[in-house]
């Protein structure tokens, strides 16, 4: 049955030819029986066959084929044609061309023709045993056929308009989904790549400095050099404990079993990671101006990543001999923070453009964070050398 529903479905103009062929050997009946002979059953045999063409070309040219309709119904008048079984093909073809989604001139045309077609035919072919009233009656139900004919098709054009806008709403739909869970994703990497960076490049950077300070003192200070390797150890349980914390959260949102995983930094830690990094070397002014209070997540975890990624790139660009200073400002809209060195400073691409061969990635990370709360950042090379950032977060994200 469904083969057959799609044979219908891919021939349409061969589906009307069959039904064509039906009416015409109905309608052939009563051209055989057509009294008068001569131009009569010439007029008749003409008229039919040209309505049957009407029914099998509705479909394939609806407009051509209710003019051709109109003109044979217009020449079955002057030619004094009878009502017949061809004129089924007048129905056929209204309701064709107010199904069919094309000029608005057709369809109104195929009704007006349609309801006038009763009223022609009762004057040109009068009832002769029929009052004025019984006329204006028998005219009122002819007409009932070619009016329910073009609702029907107007109602299937319309169902049928309605459901192409659904399809095309539900594709539009589909394609806004599949372009949003894209920018989902690549926000979702992003902010991976962020936090991978600041966990690694930080605490790795640490790691390298205490080392490098344990190979150095070895020999000639073995205290100093156990000192360093405790560092190393107590840094690489944090990062290891970040870490964990960064995959849990890409997991399928799995509750952790254990207390593995370390909550999200916030402004109060960044004076541990100042004496962190005091601790690897490096000579840091600490200060916190204001009055501290708490703050949204995302620009508490936004100010200790800056301040951790600027002293990772104090260390690795500024110098043995540099130091840095951190200034934590507590403004009534929002947070205020200056980290300066007086090393070496970065090269300008580091800072500016990203950098290449996949360096420069934390001021990447910087700008994005900032942006996402709202904030704004400056970073650039300071006046009397070595290298200053200024990042300004409000307490209310940009709307």
């Amino acid at each position: 049955m469904q083969r057959l529903y799609d044979f219908i479905r891919r021939h349409p103009t061969g589906v009307d030819t069959f039904w064509a062929l039906m009416l015409l050997g109905f309608s052939g009946l009563w051209v055989a029986g057509i009294r008068g002979g001569g131009s009569s059953v010439l007029a008749g045999a003409a008229v039919v066959l040209l309505l049957c063409l009407v029914v099998a070309l509705r479909r394939r040219m609806p407009e051509k084929m209710l003019l051709l309709a109109v003109g044979v119904g217009v020449a079955q008048l002057a030619l004094d044609v009878m009502i017949n079984p061809a004129d089924f093909a007048i129905l056929v073809i209204i309701y064709t061309v107010a199904a069919h989604d094309g000029p608005r001139w057709a369809s109104r045309l195929a009704l007006i023709g349609g309801l006038s077609a009763a009223s022609l035919a009762q004057i040109r072919w009068p009832e002769p045993d029929a009052s004025t009233l019984g006329r204006v009656v028998i005219t009122i139900v002819l007409s009932v056929p070619f009016a329910l004919a073009w609702v029907l098709g107007d109602s299937v054009r319309t169902r049928r308009a309605y459901f192409a806008q659904l399809e095309e709403r539900a594709t539009r739909l589909e394609k806004e989904r599949e372009a949003q869970a894209k920018v989902a994703v690549a926000a979702e990497r992003a902010r991976i790549a962020r936090e991978l960076h600041d966990v690694v490049a930080h605490n790795v950077s640490v790691m390298v400095v205490q080392a490098d300070g344990a190979a150095y003192v070895l020999d000639a200070a073995p205290d100093q050099a156990k000192q360093a390797l405790e560092t190393i150890s107590t840094t690489g349980r944090q990062a290891l404990a970040e870490m964990r914390r960064l995959l849990g959260v890409l997991r399928t949102g799995d509750a952790p079993e254990s207390g593995e995983y370390v909550p999200q930094p916030d402004v109060k830690q960044i004076e541990e990671l100042v004496e962190q990094v005091r601790s690897a070397g490096l000579t840091v002014d600490f200060k916190v101006e204001g009055t501290p209070r708490p703050l949204p997540s995302g620009v508490e975890l936004t100010a200790y990543r800056i301040v951790q990624e600027a002293l990772t790139n104090t260390r690795k660009h500024g110098g043995p001999e540099a130091g840095a200073s951190v200034r934590l400002v507590y403004f009534d809209d929002g947070l205020g923070l200056l980290v300066e060195d007086d090393g070496r400073g970065s090269s300008h691409e580091l800072y500016e453009d990203g950098g290449a061969d996949g360096r420069g990635h934390g001021m990447i990370g910087m700008r994005e964070r900032v942006g996402m709360v709202g904030g704004t950042l400056d970073a650039g090379p300071r006046p009397g050398g070595g290298f200053r950032i200024s990042a300004l977060l409000p307490l209310k994200p940009a709307g």
